[in-house]
């Protein structure tokens, strides 16, 4: 039997009152919980341990889900990056989100499609059934009439700029009645961040100047033109609306399809070598980093013994100042020649810590970056246990980040850090992405030489 199309809930007072509704049942469970732990000698006990609590959280993600549109985006942004300000049982079940939604009926997109093209519509046969769908858009394949050429259209969910802030705002407040953040300064600046990184995700013409962007410094790159180690999909304007976006449809698959992961093991290198410098040509020379790690914003396209990235999706690309940018490749260059007064003052200069921070806090997450990078190191400093015949670290025999992130846990709980900005939040989880893609192609290689070029040419250049 075949799944019901999906519907996105409309009104914004509807959709606001059902999530304040689930806020006040969360925030009703907290205070039973935590008299039932004073009843019990608990109260020392954390909330979001309570076995009580964590089926709160689920109650209130299920409530997310079944709204659906901005609300999964939000809830999607809130178990990225949250792990900062909300308790581990609401971000472990955020997670739980799926990326992908069921689409909507054709039958209600083209009546929208054909509101933001017009006439132009007729120059497309446009495939009613869905490639994909997501939290705010859903992909129809569609070919150019008069050409021939098979294009992708990402069409945005209608009415989803009327209700994206209200939505935020009820999600906020959710939070608060649910007693799941505390209001103040620090996480008010989060929160506007957030949303103007929501906003920068319904944003096409955005999207589409950074798409832009980035495919002309591909072109400029000498080994991706002599290799075709990366590509760009070729945009087609004509078809671009501030809710569609029109590319070049692209026949390449997911890294994690069992095609890719046959590849041979010279193959995988190759890709898992790509992806890493394409995260140190966006941080070292482009200042464009693409910074959501999702597996569908990358396809790979093989063409008999060469394989490319194809890069797709830039909504969530951030354009770095300068000063942020410098601090950033500083932290990453010390952490690579495990410098630990160079790390520390890096670390202060993006906000990580501060002057004031304690000895055990500057150390251990010193320690913490130090162990991320691991995979940088010169070779005669890689654990051997980790390393195969050749000498050459096995990234995903390491389980890199489940021991970094093991460390960052049990530090955490004690440690003065400062909230991370935004902006360093997500580059980190772009850089576990990165790592976790490398991971799953069971790529084997040295990675010293190439991150130490391009740290010198950077700084060569500051």
């Amino acid at each position: 039997m075949s799944k019901k199309p999906a519907k996105i809930r409309q009104g914004s007072f509807g959709r606001g009152l059902s999530i304040s509704l689930a806020g006040l049942r969360a925030g009703s469970a907290f205070a039973i919980d935590n008299a039932l732990q004073r009843l019990r000698g608990d109260a020392d006990a954390a909330p979001e341990e309570s076995a009580f609590i964590r089926r709160e959280a689920r109650r209130f993600v299920t409530e997310l889900g079944r709204l659906k549109g901005t609300y999964v985006k939000i809830g999607q942004m809130f178990a990225l990056l949250g792990e900062h300000f909300l308790p581990p049982a609401l971000t472990e079940a955020l997670h739980e989100l799926e990326a992908a939604t069921e689409p909507l009926p054709w039958a209600t997109i083209e009546p929208h499609l054909r509101a933001s093209l017009g006439a132009r519509l007729q120059e497309l046969e446009v495939e009613p059934e869905a490639l994909a769908a997501a939290s705010l858009s859903q992909v129809h394949r569609a070919t150019i009439r008069a050409t021939g050429e098979n294009i992708c259209l990402k069409i945005q969910y209608p009415g989803l700029r009327d209700v994206i802030d209200s939505d935020f705002d009820a999600v906020v407040r959710m939070l608060v009645l649910a007693r799941w953040v505390r209001t103040g300064r620090e996480l008010d600046a989060w929160l506007e961040s957030m949303r103007t990184h929501l906003h920068h995700e319904i944003d096409y013409l955005r999207e589409a100047q950074m798409g832009d962007a980035v495919a002309a410094l591909v072109a400029e790159d000498t080994a991706s033109r002599k290799h075709g180690r990366y590509y760009v999909p070729q945009r087609f304007p004509r078809y671009c609306r501030p809710d569609v976006l029109a590319l070049e449809y692209i026949d390449g698959r997911l890294v994690t399809h069992p095609q890719v992961l046959a590849l041979s093991q010279r193959r995988r290198n190759a890709l898992g070598r790509n992806m890493l410098e394409l995260f140190f040509h966006e941080l070292y020379s482009w200042g464009i980093l693409q910074t959501d790690p999702n597996f569908g914003n990358y396809l790979i396209r093989s063409d008999g013994n060469r394989d490319e990235l194809v890069l797709l999706d830039f909504g969530s690309t951030l354009s770095c100042e300068e000063p942020f940018l410098k601090h950033l490749g500083n932290a990453i260059a010390a952490g690579q020649e495990q410098d630990r007064e160079a790390l520390l003052a890096s670390l202060v200069g993006l906000g990580c810590l501060d002057e004031k921070s304690s000895d055990f806090a500057r150390d251990s997450f010193s320690d913490f970056c130090f162990g991320l990078l691991e995979p940088l190191r010169p070779a005669d400093q890689l654990p051997p246990e980790y390393l195969n015949a050749a000498g050459e670290y096995c990234w995903g025999r390491s389980q890199l980040l489940r021991r970094a992130g093991k460390n960052a846990a049990s530090a955490a709980t004690s440690l003065d850090f400062a909230t991370p900005s935004r902006d360093f939040a997500l580059i980190a989880r772009k850089l576990t992405g990165v790592f976790t893609f490398i991971s799953v192609l069971d790529a084997q290689f040295n990675a010293h030489d190439l991150v130490t070029r391009h740290i010198r040419r950077w700084r060569k250049r500051h």
